[in-house]
């Protein structure tokens, strides 16, 4: 299927109807997962024409995924990543941890920009950030789609790390999202220190759901669940 490249719109209507001369394109990476962080990039592109083949990063193999990331570390004008650690999502709930790994990847950035795009329709960042939701902004807008791709190649690796130590869980293919082989070894050896503990998969598993953590119901955290596959996993 022929996807439509991202395209600069976005970026220029806000340039044209704020004033803002730093547009930062936000995405994140592993909601939906039950091991890891969860990741955020914030990208500033500018307006130069985009590398050949940038898209969502769901909508690339892991080969063109992990090479095109390398191109845009390069080409991007700025960028850099914020985490929220299993622990963070567990005690704040999904909507305040992806502000927390936002707040964290703006701040790396080397000045505040005067606006940002959040991909998907919740702004989670809220002031004092000047913020413009874009559903498939990672498809549409330049600066999301870069920073989806460089935020899902990174957060994959960091997970991939992992597998020396939990072998069992499959991390260097799965990246901590519900898998089969994650699954049973989630059954076998129940969750690990990365683990999101208030997650319902514990439910569902006897042995170890004396571990589980209170959920945080907010809207975010919802979508997680359905995201992931959780509900009615088991």
């Amino acid at each position: 299927m022929a996807y439509e490249p991202p395209t600069h719109r976005v970026e220029r209507s806000i340039r044209a109807t704020t004033g803002a001369t730093w547009v930062a394109g936000i995405d994140e990476v592993g909601r939906g997962a039950w091991a890891g962080p969860v990741t955020v990039c914030a990208a500033i592109t500018g307006l130069r024409r985009p590398p050949e083949g940038l898209t969502d990063s769901k909508l690339l193999t892991p080969l063109r995924r992990t090479a095109l990331a390398g191109v845009l570390r390069d080409w991007v004008t700025h960028h850099a990543l914020g985490h929220a650690s299993p622990q963070e999502i567990d005690a704040l709930g999904m909507t305040a941890a992806l502000r927390l790994a936002a707040t964290r990847a703006l701040a790396g950035l080397p000045r505040q920009p005067d606006a940002v795009i959040l991909d998907g329709k919740h702004d989670y960042l809220g002031p004092p950030w000047r913020v413009r939701t874009v559903i498939k902004g990672d498809q549409s807008c330049v600066s999301v789609a870069a920073a989806s791709v460089i935020a899902k190649v990174h957060r994959d690796a960091m997970v991939a790390e992992l597998a020396a130590e939990h072998p069992a869980f499959g991390f260097d293919t799965n990246a901590g999202y519900p898998s089969p082989t994650h699954r049973a070894a989630l059954e076998e050896w129940g969750p690990t220190p990365h683990h999101r503990r208030s997650w319902t998969y514990l439910d569902a598993l006897p042995r170890w759901r004396h571990l589980k953590l209170p959920s945080h119901r907010d809207a975010l955290a919802a979508e997680s669940l359905e995201d992931s596959g959780q509900l009615g996993m088991f």
